[in-house]
């Protein structure tokens, strides 16, 4: 029993998940063997030299979720800019996931141990979780720890696998439901299981459907009003600089529109639109999953086995009504109004407004998503196991932004003289009405990938059979992206947006041994080392290779030690390769410029794959004078080159405008010339380009810390365990510019505490559970306040913790109940200067506030 609890403390499994031992001793007994993730040799046990965390289903359910981006997302191990329903701007309704805060296209997801097809809006490179049914998840396994030799691209932070039930009988229904304490972000899921097996086989059928609900910006307290600070510190109510009845630029003059058509000097205290109101703080969605998994015994030794799961979504956000801004001459036939405030005929004006005239900015995504594996496994006379299989995956979306302005047509109507757009007038509703559209995007993406494998024992060593697990892959992968016919040609008020379309396919083998190398010695009851390679020839770069060497070192029963030192590699995605150029409109500061530049990024086609160098280092220990107790403890080192990256935009503004003249310097420097930056003095606009490139290096660092204890008292069982993962370092190197990101959190880019740590106690009688789970998030301080602190009324955010409970009770054979609050002592999000979208980070923190969930299930 001692080596089944230690095998089970390999499995790190964080705070808020358990792990039955008992349940995992008896199906130790009952498989021969089982596949890892992190491994492809299937073994007697469950230990390998990577640190895995295992969450089941029983978990899941205790959390309240429907969704398994929200069980995912508060794992200590992560962390950065995971879209999730809580980001508003730019999630275009997708979920994802960011092990060790490196992005989420460094996580390889899996399904059953096969690719995930690229899912979301647009073309996409990365796994929207929502196409992920979560009543069918059996369990998940996240290995923290580069993978490239074993899984190859992406696989850079670690992998999550995402394992579906199969071999199911019987019928599983669920109820669930969940609102706030505001009375808002209402959700309702209901999901279907079934199987059945038959002579040869089983079939398992799985349906579900979500509806959530919106909550508003302006609903909240904290997130009702942008809050702006002065150059003193001083904190107010501001917003955007774009505003309902105009505001012009023109030389030294910043003039504010009136509703009567006058104007006056423009102040942010007084003018800035406050955005907050019409954007979501918690965004809707409608979502239907469907699974089908099945196989089939063609022979005793042969089965033929299929997955199959299709996802539709219907999303939505919304934001504040469209900003527009064009550029033209102030003429005499225009509204003299703008004359009596030191505006001459003649002189060239910027103009920016707030269409708050024709209301908010609507966006809409349906996103259809199938996935669909066909596959033959069996077994050899000398025992070894074949398998082949085909997949094949398909993303397709439509997304749509509503009450957007053809700016085209209207400065056309200007130039003509048609339209004057210094009269308060040319801009109500009725005016209007010809020059609004609204804007059809369609993309997708597409996976077909051929692969065959063998495993098996290769010989017998004197500490133990030698393990193997061989394979060769062919993946083929392209992306598409078309854009709006009036954004692609210009005629919208941002600039051209090009289309993205491409394609790249990839020839890989590998080869991974288990090899023992000692057992039954002193302080050596078992010494494995794992070997793995792989090699891979790319269509749109050549051919390479990524390798992996593990150690586990069973000191005894009680003491396991445990290392890796692998390389990884990240691939371009289509969308970095082949990405169109479109507008992006970022903060800067230069003086006498406005706040927004105007960015153009994109892909870039000479892009190389990312390069990483991992370390990992750790032990078990479940002591036999403390029964039921065990931990683990792992270090973690990633270096990544060659990093894919653009260059920070205030860099670039920064070395090629000279601050004191607002003229041009380093123009002969390779990052000028690329930028090909232009600042128009007149109206204060700058732009210029920053499209990706192979520029980069990232090291991020820490440590992972697991404490686990089980025990009976008082005539029930008890559980307990403390995850903690403490960030060293996280640095980032653009060109000669590095920034450590420990311990910060950034403007729309997430935060890096450098310690997290989750906690639950669980306690279950004959036919009940509970328990309490707390989530405890290290103050951070702001990246924006990093060069003057003592300008910032916020510097850094307090240490953060979240409460919450959640209980079942089995009425029956047939019928149990469940019920929880999440946040229950309704912790608010905190505020921090340098972010002005709900004042706070969406990423790191809970902005929903208390939530009720509750749930019925009904089996037989």
């Amino acid at each position: 029993m001692k080596k089944s609890i230690l095998s089970l403390a390999v499995f790190a499994a964080i705070p808020m998940f358990s792990t039955s031992v008992i349940a995992a001793d008896e199906a130790a007994q009952s498989i021969e063997k089982i596949q890892v993730t992190g491994s492809r040799i299937k073994r007697t046990d469950m230990e390998t030299s990577s640190p895995v965390t295992l969450i089941g289903a029983d978990d899941i359910k205790a959390m309240g979720a429907t969704s398994i981006d929200s069980v995912l997302q508060k794992m200590t191990a992560t962390g950065g800019a995971m879209t999730n329903p809580g980001i508003n701007n730019g999630s275009g309704g997708n979920a994802s996931v960011d092990l060790r805060g490196l992005g989420s296209q460094r996580t390889l997801v899996l399904v059953n141990g096969r690719r995930m097809i690229a899912s979301g809006t647009g073309a996409a490179s990365t796994v929207d979780l929502n196409t992920i049914p979560v009543s069918m998840i059996k369990q998940v396994e996240v290995l923290k720890d580069g993978a490239s030799a074993v899984y190859g691209t992406d696989a850079v932070a670690g992998v999550v696998n995402i394992i579906l039930k199969d071999d199911f009988e019987g019928l599983d229904m669920n109820l669930n439901s969940a609102i706030t304490g505001e009375g808002d972000a209402e959700e309702t899921s209901f999901d279907l299981t079934l199987g059945g097996s038959f002579d040869r086989g089983n079939v398992v059928i799985g349906l579900q459907y979500t509806d959530r609900g919106e909550a508003s910006q302006g609903d909240r307290d904290f997130s009702k009003c942008a809050i702006y600070e002065t150059d003193e510190g001083e904190k107010y109510c501001g917003g955007s600089s774009y505003t309902p009845n105009g505001h012009v630029w023109s030389g030294d003059l910043s003039l504010q529109g009136e509703e009567g058509g006058g104007w006056h000097n423009y102040t942010d205290e007084q003018d800035a639109y406050n955005f907050a109101p019409d954007s979501f703080l918690f965004t809707p969605m409608k979502r239907l999953n469907l699974t089908g998994i099945g196989h089939f015994d063609i022979t005793d030794e042969t089965r033929l086995y299929s997955e199959f799961t299709y996802s539709k979504r219907w999303s939505e956000q919304q934001m504040a009504s469209q900003p527009i801004w064009f550029d033209f001459t102030y003429t005499d036939n225009m509204n003299s109004s703008l004359v009596d405030s030191g505006v001459n005929y003649g002189d060239e004006v910027s103009y920016g407004r707030r269409m708050t005239d024709t209301g908010p900015r609507e966006f809409s995504q349906v996103v259809d998503t199938v996935r669909s594996v066909v596959g033959v496994n069996g077994f050899l006379d000398n025992g070894w196991e074949w398998d082949t299989s085909v997949l094949f995956g398909r993303n397709d979306s439509v997304d749509r932004l509503a009450n957007l302005h053809n700016m085209g047509s209207i400065q056309d109507a200007i130039t003509a003289g048609t339209f004057d757009p210094i009269s308060q007038d040319s801009w109500k509703p009725d005016s209007l009405g010809q020059y609004i559209y609204t804007e059809n995007n369609s993309g997708g993406s597409q996976l077909f990938m051929i692969s065959a494998a063998l495993t098996g024992d290769v010989m017998e060593l004197p500490a133990g059979y030698m393990a193997f697990a061989a394979g060769v892959e062919r993946r083929e992968e392209k992306a598409w992206y078309i854009p709006d016919s009036l954004t692609s040609q210009g005629l919208a008020n941002d600039p051209r947006v090009e289309p993205t379309g491409g394609r790249f396919d990839v020839n890989e083998a590998y080869l991974e041994l288990a090899v023992p190398l000692l057992a039954d010695a002193f302080l050596a009851e078992n010494v494995d080392l794992s070997v793995a390679v792989r090699a891979f020839d790319y269509s749109t770069f050549g051919s390479d290779e990524t390798w992996k060497l593990g150690l586990t070192w069973r000191v005894n029963d009680e003491l396991m030690l445990r290392g890796v030192r692998s390389t990884a590699f990240r691939a371009p995605s289509v969308s970095e390769l082949y990405q169109g150029d479109s507008p992006s409109y970022e903060q800067v500061e230069f003086p006498n410029a406005q706040d927004q530049a105007e960015v153009t990024v994109g892909g870039n086609s000479m892009l190389t794959p990312e390069e990483a160098d991992t370390v990992t280092l750790g032990f078990v220990y479940a002591p036999e004078w403390f029964d039921g107790f065990s931990m683990t403890v792992d270090y973690y080192d990633i270096e990544i080159e060659n990093a894919i990256a653009s260059v920070n935009n205030q860099y670039i503004v920064q070395t090629c405008l000279n601050e004191d003249t607002g003229g041009y310097q380093n123009q002969d420097s390779p990052l000028c010339q690329s930028s090909n930056i232009n600042f128009n003095q007149q109206t204060g606009r700058i732009s210029f380009n920053n499209q990706l490139q192979n520029i980069g290096k990232e090291n991020t660092k820490g440590y992972d810390v697991n404490f686990a204890y089980r025990f009976d008292a008082a005539g029930l069982a008890w559980r307990t365990a403390l995850d903690v993962t403490y960030l060293d370092e996280y640095s980032v190197e653009v060109l000669d510019t590095t920034i450590d990101y420990a311990g910060l959190v950034t403007g729309g880019e997430g935060g890096y505490s450098d310690i997290k740590s989750n906690l639950t106690v669980g306690v279950a009688g004959d036919n009940w559970d509970a328990q309490y789970q707390m989530r405890y998030i290290a103050g951070m301080d702001s990246y924006a306040c990093l060069s003057e602190t003592s300008v910032c009324s916020t510097p850094s955010t307090p240490d953060v913790v979240y409460s919450d409970i959640s209980g079942s009770y089995m009425i029956n054979d047939t019928v149990s109940v469940n019920a929880g609050v999440n946040n229950l002592f309704d912790k608010q999000p905190p505020y921090y200067t340098g972010y002005t979208d709900a004042n706070t980070d969406a990423y790191s923190y809970d902005t929903l506030g208390r939530r009720f969930f509750a749930g019925v299930n009904v089996k037989f």
